[in-house]
């Protein structure tokens, strides 16, 4: 059976428009290949970030470690298991300070790893996660995939290009904008959301 990673990082719960059109689209993508949806939610359930331990772990082999390295190092696999284990990805993020919430980094930070997720030979590095295909949910207040205020976007290329590094390049984004305009936009971000919505998991 394949499978459908869904991670949201939105901390605004219920009222998050990224956790919410990103697991419409996950139960989309699901349903029209009945594959399984696996949750991360990086608000209810925060991976901390990087520290000497955890850093220090990542960095040997298994048998190097010491028991808390071992210890350490335990969710940073869970993450990266399933990663590997996932056909398709879907991220949700809002657009915070022009970039992605800091719980999305960690996440990131996790999973990029050395060896297990990408590796470096003479012709360059190489990503390990092949095949897969990803799908980024940017939510935002203002309009930032055109226009002026385009260059302020940070989340979309940092997001393509971590993930291209891991060998994912096969990536699709679903902006949702201009939610900070009244209801009226709000309803028309929304609406254009679940058009896009339907035509992905069709295209899928």
């Amino acid at each position: 059976m394949s499978n459908v990673l869904l991670i949201t990082s939105s901390p605004r719960g219920t009222e998050s428009v990224s956790t919410k059109v990103a697991t419409d689209l996950a139960s989309a993508l699901a349903a029209n290949s009945g594959a399984q949806i696996v949750t991360r939610d990086l608000a209810a359930s925060p991976i901390a970030h990087l520290d000497t331990v955890t850093t220090n772990a990542i960095r040997k082999a298994p048998a190097d470690r010491n028991a808390e390295e071992a210890a350490a190092i335990k969710i940073s696999d869970e993450l990266v298991a399933e990663l590997q284990a996932a056909d398709k990805i879907v991220i949700g993020t809002g657009l915070i300070n022009f970039n992605i919430y800091s719980g999305l980094k960690s996440w990131i930070d996790n999973v990029a790893r050395a060896g297990v997720t990408f590796s470096y030979s003479a012709e360059g590095p190489k990503g390990h996660l092949t095949g897969k295909k990803a799908y980024i949910v940017l939510a935002s207040a203002g309009v930032y995939s055109e226009g002026p205020a385009a260059p302020l976007n940070h989340a979309v290329p940092y997001l393509k290009t971590v993930l291209g590094f891991l060998g994912i390049t096969d990536v699709e984004v679903l902006n949702v904008e201009g939610l900070a305009f009244g209801p009226d936009a709000v309803a028309k971000a929304l609406a254009a959301a679940e058009t896009r919505t339907k035509e992905l998991a069709v295209a899928a």
